[in-house]
C-alpha cells in the first residue's frame, strides 16, 4: 500500500495575490463575501479533507491571515507569500509536514468549491493516481484567431477543460516539480506535464467560479442565496 493511501492531506492556499483586477481596496483573499473573507471560506472549505491548511499570505499581512483562519478546524500554518503564484506554492511547500502523503493546492479565490470536488480528488489521489485536477466541458464554441483578431479556425471544443481547485498530488511527486525553480508554468498541474506525469480529472463544479472581478463576486454571492434558500 502506498503512502498516498494512508498519510495525512495537506492544502496550500496561495493567497499572496494583490487582486488588482478585482479593483477591491485589500488582497483579494481578504475580500468579504457574505460576511466572510475568501480565504476564511477556501481555507474551510479545504478543512473537510485537509489535516494541514497551508497560506502563503502577503508580505507584513501574516498576521492578519492568521486572525482570519482562527476558527477552521485544521492544523494551521502562515507563511510568507512570493513574488508570483508559483513562488507562494514553493514557499508553502517547504513547511508540509512529513507525515503528509497527499497535497491540495487551492486557489483562495474560488471560496465556493463543495466538498464533493475536494473528496473527490483526494480519492483519486489515495486509488493510486499522482495528479489529479477538477474540470469541465466547455459549452461556447471557441475559435482561434490570428494576431489581427480574425477568426481563422474552429476548435474541437470536445477535447477541452475548464480547469479549477483543488488540484491534488502525491507528496512526492508534487516535491520533485519544484526542485527546478527555473521550470515556470500556469498551475501546478502544467509541472506534472513538465515531467512527464500523467494527469487525471474529476468533475468540477460551477460553484468553484474563480472570482476575478466584481462581477464574479456577484455571481458568488448569487450561489449563497440558491443555497440559503
Amino acid at each position: 500500500m502506498s503512502s498516498a493511501a494512508t498519510g495525512r492531506v495537506a492544502a496550500i492556499i496561495p493567497a499572496a495575490g494583490s487582486g488588482t483586477r478585482l479593483g477591491a481596496d485589500v488582497p483579494k483573499a481578504f475580500l468579504e463575501l457574505a460576511g466572510l473573507s475568501l480565504l476564511t471560506r477556501s481555507a474551510h472549505a479545504m478543512s473537510l479533507e485537509a489535516d494541514v491548511i497551508i497560506v502563503s499570505a502577503p508580505a507584513g499581512l501574516i498576521a492578519q491571515a492568521s486572525s482570519l483562519l482562527t476558527e477552521v478546524d485544521a492544523e494551521v500554518h502562515v507563511v510568507e507569500g512570493g513574488d508570483h503564484r508559483q513562488e507562494s506554492v514553493a514557499n508553502a511547500l517547504a513547511v508540509v509536514p512529513e507525515d503528509v502523503s497527499i497535497v491540495l493546492v487551492h486557489d483562495a479565490a474560488r471560496p465556493l468549491v463543495p466538498h464533493r470536488v475536494t473528496h473527490d480528488v483526494v480519492t483519486l489521489i489515495r486509488s493510486g493516481a499522482n495528479a489529479v485536477i477538477p474540470v469541465l466541458p466547455l459549452v461556447d464554441t471557441i475559435k482561434r484567431i490570428d494576431g489581427t483578431g480574425r477568426a481563422i479556425e474552429t476548435v474541437d471544443r470536445n477535447q477541452l477543460r475548464r480547469v479549477q481547485t483543488p488540484q491534488g498530488f502525491n507528496r512526492k511527486i508534487l516535491d520533485r516539480a519544484y526542485e527546478n525553480p527555473e521550470v515556470v508554468a500556469s498551475d501546478d498541474a502544467a509541472l506534472m506535464d513538465a515531467l512527464g506525469i500523467a494527469v487525471s480529472t474529476v468533475l468540477g463544479d460551477e460553484r468553484a467560479l474563480k472570482i476575478t472581478t466584481m462581477d464574479d463576486v456577484q455571481h458568488a454571492l448569487s450561489f449563497l442565496e440558491e443555497t440559503h434558500d
